[in-house]
């Protein structure tokens, strides 16, 4: 393990636990972008954008630049940020303030959603333990958001932090050209930061030594579902699918299909996926995406359909309102769902799902439309027997057997004006 080294179950790492596990850090200058260009680190967040590449367009602007750490977890089912930062919050400021450092940033935000206790508790005692290394580096404080799914995205989370509503926006800048306030804004994940921060202190090889050529370094996973043990694992990229379920005690009963990147992922059957790599080009040749490092187990028995209604149903209810293809395309296709597990959607309601799935994709303000759409055409894919079940009868045998779904319960969806 390197992100999890150390970590406790229970409660955040100490500043002395800390350095007693990755040793201090020396005050990193601009040579620390060409460390973490030649480390290969992307972006963990979902996008899997080069990291240096971001660093250095920051770093080139005209005002000085701001760093962002977004430590908050938009998806219901995922956890991997909100607990690096609520277990080890050190590591996670030590990349922010590395990052900060190298780019000439004298600002971090560690961003995190309202409600979560356990992460601003620690960054906060973090930041206490760390008072005597304020005056040598950049201001960090913390800044909470909405809880809501699309406010975790890098244009809404700079939208707030600018003074407005926590939306996403249509702009032709990229957050690190003109993010906060206009400014030039380094934004990424948790565990993103976490990554500088031990690039910075063992070097690019050291982070090249395990995963592939080509994705390199280590992940954080959040497993769900059936698995013994649910929770974050590190794991190589390279790794089969069905070995990284195994540090988390394998599955807990026979599985029928793996639901990879979350909430706005793909399902894949679980014949399928238990042999694939773990890396971004493996999961592609099935159709699916790491995305935000979820994966969920679905046990065989239960119905995949009436989870697939039940996410996308709660997608379309967290719309911004701020384009068609969330207001009207979403709910449309969340009632064709709704439909289709009913047995009630009549002959041409395949071929509608598919024309309304494609109407939204790449329509919208933000790629929350996208999301949903993929979810819904993945179902569409894996699950033919079931989709052959619902048509004849409204009902299968897995959704008369078990109702029981194994996904997290979904927070309620908020009032309209819940975005600031």
């Amino acid at each position: 393990m390197r992100l999890l080294a150390g970590t406790r179950p229970d409660r955040a790492l100490s500043l002395a636990e800390h350095l007693a596990v990755h040793g201090p850090l020396r005050p990193p200058g601009p040579e620390l972008v060409d460390s973490v260009d030649a480390s290969g680190l992307t972006g963990r967040g979902g996008g899997a954008f080069p990291l240096a590449r971001k660093m250095r367009t920051a770093a080139a602007g005209r005002r000085r630049p701001v760093v962002v750490v977004n430590a908050a977890e938009s998806e219901p089912a995922s956890e991997k940020d909100a607990w690096l930062a609520a277990r080890t919050p050190h590591l996670v400021i030590d990349g922010a303030v590395a990052a900060a450092t190298s780019i000439g940033a004298r600002e971090i935000v560690l961003w995190v959603h309202r409600g979560a206790t356990a992460a601003v508790a620690a960054l906060t005692t973090a930041l206490e333990e760390r008072h005597h290394l304020a005056r040598r580096g950049p201001d960090v404080r913390i800044a909470d958001g909405p809880d809501r799914y699309v406010a975790g995205e890098a244009s809404a989370i700079v939208r707030h932090l600018s003074g407005g509503p926590a939306l996403p926006t249509v702009s032709p800048h990229r957050t690190a050209e003109r993010g906060v306030d206009g400014r030039p804004t380094l934004l990424a994940n948790a565990e993103t930061f976490a990554h500088v921060a031990l690039i910075a202190r063992h070097g690019p090889d050291w982070f090249r030594a395990v995963g592939t050529p080509e994705e390199s370094g280590t992940l954080l996973l959040t497993l769900r579902g059936a698995v013994r043990r649910p929770g974050v694992v590190e794991a190589a990229p390279g790794t089969p699918v069905a070995a990284v379920l195994d540090l988390g005690g394998g599955p807990a009963a026979p599985l029928s299909a793996l639901l990879v990147g979350g909430y706005g992922g793909s399902w894949l059957a679980w014949a399928d996926a238990a042999t694939a790599a773990l890396t971004r080009a493996g999961l592609a040749d099935l159709g699916a995406d790491l995305g935000v490092g979820l994966l969920l187990a679905f046990p065989a028995g239960r119905c995949p359909l009436a989870e697939t209604e039940r996410i996308t149903g709660w997608l379309a209810a967290e719309s911004t309102g701020q384009c068609g293809p969330c207001v009207n395309g979403l709910p449309a296709l969340a009632a064709d769902v709704s439909a289709l597990v009913a047995g009630a959607g009549g002959p041409d309601l395949l071929d509608r799902l598919h024309r309304r799935a494609d109407l939204v994709t790449g329509r919208g303000a933000c790629h929350h439309p996208d999301g949903t759409a993929r979810l819904v055409r993945s179902a569409l894919r894996v699950f033919g027997d079931h989709l052959a079940e619902h048509a004849r009868s409204g009902r299968c045998s897995d959704l008369a057997a078990s109702p029981v779904a194994p996904l997290p319960a979904h927070s309620p969806v908020a009032a309209a004006g819940s975005w600031r």
